[in-house]
C-alpha cells in the first residue's frame, strides 16, 4: 500500500478509457489499496479513479461521508431524477464547476472478493458515483459543466476554463 501521485489536468491518460479488471490478482488489490491510501492522503475528498493515478483499469474508491466504497468494473444499471450542483476533482485542484447529474443511480459492481453486488445512491453519493465512473470512460467534470460555470474554489470567482486548460497544455 502506498500513496500515489495524482495525474493533473492536461495529462492525456485522463482522456483514455479504462479496461475491465479481468482477475482480482494481488497486483489489482494493491492498486485498489493504493487508491484508498491516496484518497485519504488528500483529506478523504469524495473519490478517486484508477486512471487518476495512471492505471487504466476500471476501479474506483470513494468516501462520500458514509465510509469507504470500492467499485470494480462498475456499470450503471439505472438512473433517474436530476440534480445540479458543484463538483471538483483531485486532478483539477483549486477549481470547481456546476454540473448536472442524475439524482439516483443503481450500479452493478464487484467487491474486492469478486462478489457481484448492486449499490444504489441518491443525492451526493449518486453524484460521486457518476463522477468517478466518468473518469473510467475518459470523461471529466469539465466536459459536463453547465453554462460555463467554472470557478476558483478558494475565491469563488468565475474562472476562464479555456485559459486554465491552455495552461495545463504547457
Amino acid at each position: 500500500m502506498a500513496e500515489r501521485e495524482i495525474l493533473p489536468f492536461g495529462d492525456p491518460v485522463l482522456r483514455k478509457k479504462a479496461k475491465p479488471v479481468e482477475q482480482l490478482t494481488p497486483k489489482m488489490l494493491r492498486i485498489l489499496d493504493d487508491l484508498v491510501d491516496t484518497l485519504y492522503a488528500e483529506d478523504g475528498r469524495a473519490g478517486l479513479a484508477a486512471p487518476q493515478i495512471g492505471v487504466l483499469r476500471r476501479m474506483v474508491v470513494m468516501d462520500c461521508g458514509e465510509g469507504l466504497v470500492e467499485l470494480i468494473n462498475p456499470e450503471i444499471l439505472e438512473s433517474s431524477g436530476e440534480q445540479i450542483g458543484p463538483e471538483a476533482c483531485l486532478s483539477y485542484p483549486g477549481y470547481a464547476g456546476i454540473v448536472k447529474r442524475a439524482d439516483y443511480v443503481k450500479v452493478k459492481t464487484l467487491t474486492r472478493t469478486g462478489e457481484s453486488v448492486v449499490i444504489e445512491g441518491h443525492g451526493y453519493l449518486a453524484r460521486c458515483i457518476q463522477h468517478e465512473i466518468d473518469h473510467l470512460d475518459g470523461v471529466l467534470f469539465i466536459d459536463r459543466i453547465v453554462d460555463g460555470q467554472f470557478y476558483d474554489e478558494l475565491t469563488k470567482q468565475k474562472a476562464d476554463l479555456l485559459r486554465v486548460l491552455k495552461l495545463a497544455q504547457k
